[in-house]
C-alpha cells in the first residue's frame, strides 16, 4: 500500500512542476502580496480626529486650524449628528447663525475632540453650544460584516465555476457537451445560474447564523441587500467564468483565480477601509466588483440605505455582469 501511495505521490508532484505556469504563479504570488501591503500602506497619516463642519470658513473658528484633526464639510447636519450617535464622526461643528456642536458622550475621542475645541477658544467669546447625543458605536464586527458576507461569495463563485470549468476541459467533459446543441453562451448561463442559486442560499444561511451569535447591526431594506448580493454574485461568477475560458489545468486555474481574488480582498475594503491608504490603491480598488458590492451591502446594512441610494452600485454590477458573460461567450473553447 505504501508503495502505492509513493507512487501516486511522485507523479503528481512531476504535474505540478512540470506546469510552468502554474509553478510560477505559486512562487510569485507572495510576493506580489508584499509589495502589495507596501503599496497600500505608503499613504500619508491618516488624522487622529473626524470633525464634521457645517457651514463657516478657515476664519470662522480657531478650531478649525487645529492640526492631526481632519475637518469634513458636511450639508446634511441631520446625516451628520447620526454619524456622530454612531461614532463615526467624533464631532459635528455648526458655525452657522446659531453657533453648535454634537459629541456623543459615550465617545472617547469625542471628548478629546470637545477638550481641543475648548481649549482653542480659551477666553474667546463665541463658544458654540454643546448639545450632546447618545448612540451605539458601530463595532468593528458590524463593519466588516458586509465584507465578510462578500468575501465569501467571491471566493464561491470564482472557484465554485471557474475552476470546475477548467476541470470538465482538463477531463473531457466540454469536449462531449460540443457535440450537443448546446451553445457557449447557453452553456455559461446555466452555470450563473446554477452558481447563484447555492451562493444565495449559502449566503443566507451564512447571514442567519451570523446574526444569530453576533446580532450584528442591520438598518436598511432586507430586499435592497438581496438584490445587491445576487447582483454581485453574477458579476463575480461571470468573472469566474472569464478566467476559465482558454484554461487546460487547475493548478494554472487556482493561481489566475488567486491572482484575481487575492488584490480585491485586500483593496475591496473586506477588512480595512481604504481611506488614509495611497490615492493610486483607492483608484485601483474602484475597478472591482467586490469593491461596490461591499460599498453597497455596508451603506444598507450600517447607514440605512434603501434601493434608491444603492442603484449606481447595483446598476454597474449588472452591467459589468453582462458584459463579462459576453466576453466569456466570445473568447470560450470547448477543448
Amino acid at each position: 500500500m505504501l508503495h502505492r501511495i509513493l507512487a501516486v505521490l511522485r507523479a503528481r508532484l512531476r504535474e505540478f512542476y512540470r506546469d510552468r505556469a502554474s509553478l510560477m504563479w505559486n512562487l510569485a504570488m507572495p510576493l506580489f502580496i508584499v509589495f502589495g501591503f507596501a503599496f497600500i500602506f505608503s499613504g500619508e497619516p491618516e488624522d487622529l480626529l473626524k470633525v464634521g463642519v457645517v457651514g463657516g470658513d478657515d476664519a470662522a473658528s480657531p478650531f478649525l486650524n487645529t492640526d492631526y484633526v481632519q475637518f469634513i464639510p458636511v450639508d446634511d447636519r441631520d446625516t451628520a449628528v447620526l454619524s456622530v450617535q454612531r461614532h463615526q464622526l467624533d464631532m459635528l461643528l455648526d458655525l452657522g447663525s446659531a453657533p453648535g456642536y454634537w459629541v456623543n458622550i459615550h465617545s472617547a475621542k469625542g471628548y478629546m475632540a470637545e477638550r481641543l475645541l475648548r481649549e482653542a477658544y480659551g477666553t474667546v467669546h463665541g463658544m458654540p453650544e454643546r448639545k450632546a447625543v447618545e448612540g451605539r458605536d458601530i463595532r468593528y464586527v458590524d463593519w466588516v460584516m458586509p465584507g465578510v458576507l462578500g468575501m465569501n461569495m467571491m471566493f464561491s463563485c470564482l472557484w465554485g465555476v471557474g475552476w470546475v470549468v477548467v476541470r470538465y476541459r482538463k477531463n473531457g467533459v466540454l469536449r462531449r457537451l460540443q457535440a450537443t446543441p448546446l451553445s457557449a453562451f447557453e452553456f455559461l448561463s446555466a452555470q450563473v445560474a446554477a452558481r447563484l442559486l447555492i451562493i444565495s442560499a449559502v449566503t443566507l444561511m451564512v447571514y442567519l447564523g451570523a446574526d444569530l451569535f453576533v446580532d450584528f447591526t442591520m438598518r436598511g431594506s432586507y430586499w435592497a441587500l438581496a438584490l445587491v448580493f445576487f447582483v454581485g454574485a453574477a458579476c463575480l461568477t461571470s468573472m469566474g467564468l472569464l478566467v476559465a475560458t482558454r484554461l487546460r489545468t487547475e493548478e494554472l486555474a487556482d493561481g489566475l483565480l488567486n491572482l484575481v481574488s487575492w488584490p480585491m480582498m485586500i483593496l475591496s475594503g473586506v477588512w480595512f477601509s481604504m481611506e488614509g491608504t495611497n490615492p493610486a490603491a483607492q483608484a485601483l480598488a474602484q475597478l472591482f466588483p467586490l469593491t461596490h458590492l461591499v460599498a453597497a451591502a455596508r451603506r444598507i446594512m450600517i447607514d440605512g440605505a434603501g434601493l434608491v441610494e444603492v442603484l449606481p452600485e447595483v446598476g454597474l454590477l449588472a452591467a459589468l455582469t453582462l458584459a463579462l458573460l459576453g466576453l466569456s461567450a466570445r473568447l470560450f473553447r470547448w477543448s
